[in-house]
């Protein structure tokens, strides 16, 4: 393997199983340059990188520095736009990802409810929990959406991006996160930026 290593080694199942393995097997020998969408502001995701020699992977948005809102800017300067699903995801994937955000299942159900339908056939409630499977730990998807817990996410979630946008951020300079104080009418920094 060299250098190259399989990022296969760390993805979820799910991708492995049915996602890589049948690309693979789709490719065989044949040579190919597999684009991976992976941004430039997205370091901690890795990719798919594969062990075939005759699978080379390109980055196109990690060499050309694209970060998020290059890639809104040209979705709607292509007039492709932005997937209607971004109003209620967070990403693509399956609509019974079990990794989705329990907001994200709202969405499903109220943007695509044969979808949710769907999903929650696949849930199994028991008599107990060692009998039950669902997509939520400890939660159905029908319990989900009941009117009550609907709002309660939602106002969870209304935290976290309050939380989220006041949060210290590593590009932030410390005289930018420290208000500036008024001393006899004229703004000065606060104390802290002079030591």
């Amino acid at each position: 393997m060299g250098s190259e290593m399989c990022i296969r080694d760390r993805s979820r199942w799910c991708t492995d199983y049915l996602k890589l393995k049948p690309y693979e097997s789709f490719i065989g020998n044949d040579e190919v340059i597999s684009y991976v969408g992976i941004r430039a502001d997205e370091a901690q995701r890795k990719g798919y990188i594969s062990t075939k020699p005759n699978i080379k992977t390109v980055f196109p948005f990690v060499e050309d520095n694209i970060v998020k809102e290059d890639v809104y800017r040209i979705l709607n300067e292509s007039g492709l736009g932005v997937p209607s699903y971004y109003k209620w995801r967070s990403r693509s994937g399956c609509y019974f990802c079990f990794f989705q955000q329990k907001r994200e299942w709202i969405g499903l159900y109220e943007n695509h409810p044969d979808l949710f339908e769907k999903a929650a056939a696949y849930e199994k409630i028991g008599s107990s929990s060692r009998d039950s499977y669902t997509w939520n730990q400890g939660e159905s998807l029908y319990d989900l959406i009941k009117p009550e817990r609907i709002a309660q996410i939602r106002a969870d979630y209304a935290k976290r991006l309050e939380r989220d946008k006041n949060r210290f951020s590593a590009k932030q300079k410390l005289m930018d996160v420290f208000e500036e104080c008024e001393v006899e009418g004229q703004n000065k920094t606060c104390l802290i930026c002079h030591l």
